[in-house]
């Protein structure tokens, strides 16, 4: 029942966040190019090594699970997060969190906010500017929340500034490293939220 709910969510999420960039892409650029390469879902083609871009996106994976678990534990207490929904569910949980960490965040944030807000801001105007906003703006959503809900301006700071320079490092990574395809950064947020979540059941 857990594992259904968490599918319908999760559905319901990347359709809630493909709607605005459906819109978009329906009225200045369906004539022009398939939806999927417009969002960047497309095979990616790696600009450079390989091996040096997964041992980077390793690197950045753990010191960024590494402070924000350091984040949650010192400075969250008790507040609830994503995480606390497979609190000590153990192997049971597995399905739900690949859904959830996959699927639900994973895709759904990668489209809005790599696939259209990035690339439709980098378009506008250029890349250092254009990839800093979406950053931005992910790191708020990430943020905000937390910040109202514990009321700590450091919790607000560091779960705006750690999702945003994530959101930002993604952005580089398709944009530089890719050629537009925003499936290396949904495989790394996947990854991401996997890990954080099955901590959490454990």
């Amino acid at each position: 029942m857990q594992f259904l709910n968490h599918l319908l969510n999760a559905v319901i999420q990347v359709l809630c966040l493909s709607v605005i960039p459906l819109i978009w892409w329906f009225v200045t650029a369906q004539k022009e190019e398939s939806f999927f390469k417009w969002i960047g879902l497309k095979k990616p083609i790696i600009n450079g090594s390989v091996i040096r871009l997964i041992f980077l996106i390793i690197i950045v994976t753990t010191v960024y699970i590494l402070l924000l678990s350091v984040v949650v534990t010192q400075l969250m207490g008790d507040t609830d997060n994503a995480a606390m929904q497979f609190d000590k569910q153990g192997w049971s949980a597995l399905p739900s969190i690949l859904i959830y960490a996959i699927i639900q965040t994973g895709l759904s944030e990668e489209l809005f906010f790599r696939g259209f807000l990035g690339k439709r801001l980098i378009n506008r105007f250029g890349f250092k500017v254009g990839n800093t906003v979406q950053a931005l703006l992910f790191g708020l959503m990430h943020g905000i929340p937390f910040g109202l809900s514990t009321r700590n301006m450091m919790v607000t700071l560091l779960l705006t500034i750690l999702p945003g320079s994530i959101g930002w490092f993604q952005g580089w990574m398709n944009e530089k490293c890719s050629a537009g395809s925003i499936v290396p950064s949904w495989i790394m947020h996947s990854i991401m939220n996997f890990l954080s979540m099955l901590s959490s059941a454990f």
